[in-house]
């Protein structure tokens, strides 16, 4: 039933546009335009109707829905609200034109995005600098990766292997995972165990959880059969060499001075999971000069991480930018007041990294990223 609403609002985008198209510019055309010109509907439809026999374990009709929706629906749409002004202005071919030259650079973009943005990920350096960050720290780094969704990479698996290596020859002094590392099942890990346990870095390897890696979304919805789900996943990445942290902290030492590295399961508002405990995660770090926290979800940090805790530097994801970032807006700021980048208070700062991977094989502008983070204290 909450997908029932979405379902009408798409159902009603992909209709509309057709029958204004149809009426307005195919009037005369042959049979054979006119089931053309509905096609994309009809797969549309068919894509729902898969989703909803196999559940968000389709992939094929994920990867139908999407394709349809970003390359024909979504540029319909561009095109008939542009045409529909430019009727009401009594300039017809002007709007035409632009209606239409704008649904081809949307369908241009999403074609591209779909077949090879989201293949070559690339590594952002970041240099943050922080009054308490004692001097034995100073240089220290951290490769962060995010949103994972490995299920989506299983046709794909070079691409992993292309940013494992990124993260592996930055040198870093600790690698993060800041959640979501399958789309639903831990079965997706299985193709890449052997790429993932050579994840290395001079500290560890660090992760948490995300919302996707309580495996809610699958064909299995028992509370035993998601409680195993979990269990493996959680054992997996163990065996991977990782620490996983949950609502734990690891401690790092140079020479007299402390770092901590602490990690909260996932911290979000319905409808996504709220399993954090920071006081549970911060136990034993009061003598560490300097903290940063893993937390998925980076709306956590306005709701508990700034009032209620100390740390220095919050590091999470699950936004994705949504996938699509162009001039430097992103749709994901229409539903978060901090999406992706950097964002402070004081001395106190949030990096969101956009991601990796996602529930579907696309990215435009929001290409996929490794985040380099070099600690400094400030001068």
């Amino acid at each position: 039933m909450r997908f029932l609403l979405p379902i009408i609002v798409l159902t009603v985008v992909a209709i509309l546009p057709d029958m204004y198209i149809s009426k307005a510019f195919l009037k005369g055309s042959s049979m054979y335009v006119r089931l053309l010109q509905w096609l994309p509907t009809v797969l549309f439809f068919i894509s729902i109707a898969g989703l909803q026999i196999g559940g968000s374990e389709s992939n094929w009709a994920m990867k139908l829905l999407f394709a349809v929706i970003l390359c024909f629906m979504l540029p319909k749409l561009f095109f008939t609200i542009v045409s529909l002004v430019g009727r009401l202005i009594h300039l017809p071919g002007v709007f035409n034109l632009a209606g239409a030259t704008v649904g081809v650079l949307f369908l241009v973009c999403a074609a591209y995005g779909m077949s090879f943005g989201w293949k070559n990920p690339v590594v952002r350096e970041v240099d943050l600098h922080f009054e308490n960050l004692p001097e034995s720290f100073d240089g220290y780094t951290i490769v962060q990766i995010s949103d994972w969704h490995l299920g989506t990479y299983r046709s794909h698996p070079l691409t992993i292997q292309k940013e494992i290596e990124l993260a592996n020859g930055a040198g870093a002094d600790a690698i993060v995972f800041t959640g979501d590392i399958v789309n639903v099942s831990p079965a997706e890990l299985e193709p890449f165990r052997e790429m993932l346990s050579t994840l290395k870095a001079k500290d560890g390897v660090f992760s948490i959880m995300g919302n996707h890696d309580y495996c809610m979304y699958g064909s299995e919805h028992t509370p035993e059969g998601i409680r195993r789900n979990i269990e493996i996943l959680q054992d997996m990445e163990r065996s991977f060499g990782w620490n996983l942290l949950l609502n734990d902290s690891r401690l790092v030492t140079r020479g007299s001075d402390t770092l901590a590295i602490v990690g909260v399961e996932n911290g979000g508002t319905p409808p996504f999971p709220q399993y954090a405990d920071l006081g549970k995660a911060q136990s034993g770090t009061d003598g560490a000069a300097f903290k940063v926290l893993l937390s998925h979800d980076p709306t956590h940090w306005r709701r508990s991480v700034l009032p209620d805790t100390d740390i220095d530097l919050t590091l999470s994801g699950h936004t994705h930018a949504m996938q699509f970032k162009v001039l430097g807006f992103s749709p994901s700021r229409l539903a978060y007041k901090e999406w992706g980048g950097l964002y402070e208070e004081g001395q106190r700062k949030l990096y969101i990294s956009t991601g990796s991977g996602g529930n579907v094989a696309f990215r435009f502008g929001a290409w996929p990223e490794i985040i380099k983070i070099t600690l400094h204290p400030c001068p």
